[in-house]
């Protein structure tokens, strides 16, 4: 029989977002939680995102009057998953938990003061499916003063929006020179951040202001939270899980556990091991989880008989790499790119095989699929000086003026010609040209009839909403001409072991391992294989959390 060194009600491992969601949430029932990170930061994955989360029929949607519903979503939802068959994550079953949950989840959010609001509009990914909502059903936190946070304001991770903005007001800046409307975004920006300077605050958004406010929260409900402190060991005895062995000041630990453990620990976008053992071709450099986020928790679940899921998925972020970009930075999106007008992804053979807008957890696995037939890891993003004068690259603001370091090593490939692009990027120039020909000749004709860009709400939301008559069609016709490679990047893996409607992992035969839960991307994602909307990993990661510590503190989760 183990020897514990302290007791408590719940053990919550790892701080990303289905672990403050879940930590918060057994706090309010008043028992005791521990939160045990392996990091010295806090915040997980998450606070580097856009802290966006996707959530059907949420309150804000209807104080808007924007229609939807939980069969609204459940049309949806079913609309995408059904057809998949090989992903037994997404079941019926943990579909409906989700819808029934996610809304009480906002609202449980909202009464621990956390402050959120609704992108005005964020279309759903698929919107020209049944059920969708064009307007979109994402919800984000308002930025946030992180002085707020006193002595946990030097472990919460950094996020890529250290400035008082919000997440859409900072996608229309690129346009600050031709629109009033993103003029207007930066005097609100600008205006906030001198109110700043003149009170003493300091303002982050995105992801790192939705766990900065979170963090805030559970400080002050008195929630115990140990960076550093790397769970080593998932103790069961009679076929329950008891407790865990952590580290306390480097040395060994145990914590029983009176309730069970929620493991949100992330997955292993850095375990360069595992990819190749389940996503051949993945590479760890082209990530933007943290870098901590290595797998530990999944191989110890494993090691306890916890079947997994979807290992091969990722939530894919297409991304280019600077020359000065390091390994566990948060990469450069792509999707700016080829989304916008002017502009295309092409394979290493010169031709074009995909719709540039869309999901980009669609466009990666495009990346993959055509790369088993035709060299295309990395394809090249072409574009012209059309582009460059009116739209950002790689994180610089528009106009022709770029690190000189960027034509030094490749990274960014300029010609007068494309006869002369192609050369530098290795491919036929004739295939190229004639790509770029069929395409400015469905510009001219308003019509995409290879890949129907610009038909979904979602590309067109991509593009640019001065380009008119389509936002995401745009001839390539003015030299010089540009090219960038264009990986299949991520901002985590979107595998894991499998877990019921209650988060509770289960065995290979269906059992469950009792007291043991697990959500985020530790588990297998309900979405199965797909992504339907902005925040469609951070949204259930928080609701999964939320339904795991209910049912461990034997709240029932049935419908009212």
């Amino acid at each position: 029989m183990t020897i514990f060194d302290e007791t408590v009600d719940f053990v919550v491992v790892g701080s990303g977002a289905a672990s403050f969601g879940s930590a918060l949430t057994m706090q309010a029932q008043g028992k005791s939680v521990v939160i045990l990170e392996k990091s010295e930061l806090v915040g997980g994955t998450t606070a580097r995102s856009g802290g966006v989360m996707w959530i059907p029929d949420n309150g804000f949607l209807k104080r808007d009057g924007i229609p939807d519903s939980f069969e609204q979503a459940s049309t949806y939802l079913n609309a995408l998953c059904e057809p998949i068959t090989d992903a037994p994550a997404s079941t019926a079953e943990r579909r409906q938990r989700f819808l029934q949950q996610a809304p009480r989840m906002l609202d449980f959010l909202m009464q621990q003061g956390i402050e959120l609001e609704r992108a005005s509009y964020w279309p759903d990914y698929y919107d020209e499916l049944p059920g969708a909502v064009q307007a979109g059903r994402s919800v984000m936190a308002k930025p946030f003063d992180i002085k707020q946070l006193g002595i946990w304001k030097e472990r919460l991770r950094p996020g890529f929006l250290p400035l008082p903005a919000k997440l859409e007001e900072a996608l229309i800046l690129y346009n600050v020179k031709r629109s009033w409307k993103s003029r207007k975004a930066l005097l609100n920006i600008a205006g906030r951040w001198l109110w700043a300077k003149l009170s003493g605050k300091q303002y982050v958004s995105a992801g790192a202001a939705l766990q900065g406010r979170v963090l805030q929260a559970l400080v002050t409900a008195g929630v115990d939270i140990r960076p550093s402190s790397p769970v080593q060991e998932l103790i069961i005895e009679n076929g329950r899980l008891m407790g865990v062995q952590t580290l306390n000041h480097g040395q060994p630990w145990r914590i029983a556990t009176r309730l069970g453990v929620m493991v949100g620990a992330g997955g292993f976008a850095h375990n360069q091991a595992m990819r190749d053992q389940y996503q051949p071709g993945a590479q760890c450099r082209w990530s933007s989880a943290s870098p901590e986020d290595t797998g530990e928790m999944l191989q110890e679940m494993m090691r306890l008989g916890a079947a997994v899921a979807q290992m091969d998925e990722t939530v894919g972020n297409q991304c280019v790499i600077p020359p000065d970009s390091q390994a566990g930075e948060i990469q450069q999106p792509a999707q700016s790119i080829t989304a916008k007008p002017h502009a295309i992804l092409v394979d290493q053979s010169g031709v074009r095989y995909m719709n540039e807008g869309g999901s980009y957890m669609a466009y990666c696995k495009a990346m993959y699929a055509r790369h088993r037939t035709v060299p295309a890891v990395p394809s090249w993003a072409v574009f012209d000086s059309q582009y460059m004068r009116k739209y950002m690259l790689a994180g610089t603001m528009p106009g022709k003026k770029k690190p000189q370091t960027w034509y030094d090593s490749g990274f960014l490939k300029q010609a007068d010609s494309l006869h002369e692009l192609a050369k530098l990027m290795a491919v036929d120039a004739e295939a190229l040209e004639a790509t770029v020909k069929r395409f400015n000749g469905f510009v001219d004709n308003n019509h995409d009839a290879d890949f129907q860009r610009g038909e979904r709400a979602y590309d067109r939301w991509l593009g640019d909403f001065l380009q008119q008559p389509n936002e995401t069609l745009g001839r390539i016709e003015q030299g010089p001409f540009y090219a960038v490679a264009v990986y299949p990047g991520d901002v985590s893996t979107f595998g894991g072991v499998l877990t019921d409607d209650y988060a509770r992992v289960l065995r290979e035969d269906g059992s469950v391992i009792e007291g043991l839960y697990a959500a985020g991307v530790s588990s297998a994602s309900m979405m199965g294989r797909v992504y339907p909307g902005a925040g469609a990993s951070i949204g259930p990661a928080y609701t999964w959390g939320y339904v795991a510590a209910l049912h461990a503190a034997g709240v029932s989760l049935d419908p009212d």
